[in-house]
C-alpha cells in the first residue's frame, strides 16, 4: 500500500469513526435533555454565558446569532446596513419556492 492510499484509509476510518461519535453523542445529550431537563437548561444557560463572556456567539434555532436577533438593521449586499421588514416583505429577497 503506497502512502497516498495509508492517507486515504486513515482518514476514511476517521471520518467513520467521528460520524459514529457524533451520532452516539447526540443519542446521549437527547437522553440528558429529556430525563433531566432543568438541570440541561441550567448547563446550557451556563456555558452560554461562558462563551458570551469570552466572546462567543451562539446561534438560535433559525441560525442566526443571539446578538443579531434584537437588531432592527441588517447589512446590505454593498456592505450597507438596510432596514429590516418587520413582515418579511422584503422586495430585494428572492422566493425560495
Amino acid at each position: 500500500m503506497n502512502p497516498t492510499d495509508k492517507r486515504r484509509k486513515y482518514g476514511e476510518n476517521y471520518a467513520l469513526w467521528l460520524r459514529n461519535y457524533q451520532r452516539v453523542r447526540g443519542r446521549a445529550l437527547t437522553r440528558l435533555a429529556q430525563e433531566n431537563p432543568d438541570r440541561y437548561k441550567e448547563l446550557l444557560e451556563e456555558e452560554r454565558a461562558k462563551d458570551e463572556t469570552e466572546g462567543k456567539s451562539w446561534l438560535d434555532l433559525s441560525g442566526r446569532t443571539k446578538r443579531s436577533m434584537g437588531s432592527a438593521s441588517t447589512p446590505d449586499r454593498e456592505g450597507g446596513v438596510s432596514e429590516s421588514h418587520p413582515n418579511g416583505d422584503d422586495p430585494e429577497e428572492g422566493d425560495l419556492g
